[in-house]
C-alpha cells in the first residue's frame, strides 16, 4: 500500500483529502503543521507528500526546502496543494522544491488522476 503524507492545518481539507485517498486504497499519514510534517516525512518516508503552503510553525516553502535536504526524501514527489493562485505562486513552490502544484479547492473527480501522475 502506498503511503501519502498530508501536511495540512485545515480540518475540512485534511478530512476531504484523507477520505478520497483512503477510499482509493492509499495509506494516509497526517501532519497539521510544518515542523511535524518534516518529522513524519523523515520517520515514514512516504511515496508522496501533499503540502499546504499556509501552515503554522513553518510555511510550505520552508518545509519543501527542508525536505529536499533529506537524502532519503530526495526522490519523493512533493505536491503543493494551495489556495495561493496568484501569478508567480506556482513558480515559488517549484523553486522551493515542490514537484507539482494543485489549486484548492480540489476537484474530487480529477484529484485521483492528478495523484496518479505523481506516483
Amino acid at each position: 500500500m502506498k503511503k501519502i503524507l498530508i501536511i495540512e492545518d485545515n480540518e475540512q481539507n485534511l478530512y476531504l483529502l484523507t477520505f478520497i485517498l483512503e477510499k482509493n486504497g492509499y495509506g494516509v499519514i497526517q501532519a497539521r503543521d510544518g515542523r511535524s510534517g518534516i518529522e513524519l516525512a523523515i520517520k515514514n518516508i512516504p511515496d508522496l507528500i501533499l503540502l499546504d503552503i499556509q501552515l503554522p510553525v513553518l510555511d510550505g516553502y520552508a518545509v519543501a526546502r527542508e525536505l529536499r535536504k533529506q537524502q532519503a526524501l530526495y526522490d519523493v514527489p512533493i505536491v503543493a496543494v494551495t489556495s495561493y493562485a496568484m501569478t508567480g505562486d506556482r513558480e515559488r513552490t517549484l523553486e522551493a522544491g515542490c514537484t507539482g502544484y494543485m489549486e484548492k479547492p480540489i476537484d474530487p473527480l480529477t484529484f485521483m488522476e492528478k495523484i496518479a501522475q505523481y506516483l
